[in-house]
């Protein structure tokens, strides 16, 4: 009888989750990038659903929700392709690690977009 696969770890579902999610490319997120935003109740069903685009906290706050709980139209709709670009610095450490990897991953110019490591 052949060994049994071993199961995948809850990384790697997570970050198979995430890339599964993802867009085919960063241009093709086309959210607003001002005014006020309500998010869906299947992407923020607790705490927080209504956020300002023009405030950086709330802008940053909804980000990081859209990226951990939005479906893949939730991404292209509600996420701006140059807010988030210009923001990743930042963004990308208030995100688990594994969203952060599979969208640095699929998109060199979201790494690229990382603070120097400090020498």
């Amino acid at each position: 009888m052949p060994a049994a696969e071993p199961s995948p770890s809850a990384a790697e579902v997570l970050r198979e989750r995430y890339t599964r999610r993802l867009p085919a490319r960063l241009g093709e997120l086309a959210g607003p990038a001002h005014g006020t935003v309500q998010l869906p109740l299947h992407v923020a069903w607790s705490g927080l659903t209504r956020f300002d685009l023009d405030r950086p906290r709330s802008r940053m706050s909804m980000y990081r929700t859209v990226l951990a709980e939005g479906q893949h139209d939730d991404l292209i709709t509600l996420l701006n392709r140059d807010l988030l670009v210009a923001q990743w610095p930042v963004l990308r450490t208030l995100i688990s690690r594994a969203i952060r990897d599979v969208w640095e991953a699929a998109f060199p110019e979201l790494a690229a977009a990382r603070p120097a490591a400090a020498a």
